[in-house]
């Protein structure tokens, strides 16, 4: 009888937490919708693509915080006061910068509060941006190319020689 309950608690504290680890090492961060419909049909493949714009215009925070960051209202309409006036996509964005509202994005790219990603680190690691969002110059709409999943990280930063110490993503 002892050796059965010595069993049990033997299985519950080192079965049980190794087979959360297990799950947490295979399940996706962000279940949401990998290519969500946006309010305005912005194109990567237009802007990053066609003209060329660097990733870093638009996503200027992205060297120096842990975000990219959603560009800015006056940033978009700087530039489209004057270009593809006559556009729908640029119309509607005329239609927000008049009302002087926020245009509610909906994220593609989103980790759960216990993730600590600094773009900035990955930055100042030389990585370029398609490692994670693949060839963004070429979508028309924006998709999540990586899993998110705590093996994918692992994974890249294995490759890279990046520490893998529980503390540098998880805070």
């Amino acid at each position: 009888m002892k050796k059965l309950l010595l069993a049990i608690l033997l299985l519950t504290f080192v079965a049980v937490p190794v087979a959360g680890l297990i799950l947490l090492y295979h399940l996706p961060f962000d279940t949401r919708d990998p290519s969500p419909t946006q309010p305005i049909a912005f194109s990567h493949q237009l802007h990053a693509g066609v003209y060329e714009i660097s990733c870093r215009f638009c996503h200027r925070s992205v060297a120096v915080s842990p975000v990219a960051g959603i560009p800015d209202l006056a940033l978009c309409f700087a530039c489209h006061q004057y270009i593809g006036v006559d556009n729908p996509g640029v119309q509607q964005l005329s239609g927000y910068w008049k009302k002087q509202e926020v245009i509610p994005w909906v994220r593609v790219h989103q980790l759960p509060d216990h993730v600590y990603f600094p773009h900035m680190m990955h930055i100042r690691a030389d990585l370029d941006c398609r490692t994670c969002h693949g060839e963004v110059a070429q979508m028309a709409q924006l998709t999540r190319q990586a899993s998110l999943k705590m093996g994918w990280c692992l994974n890249c930063h294995r490759e890279h020689q990046a520490s893998i110490d529980c503390w540098t993503c998880h805070i």
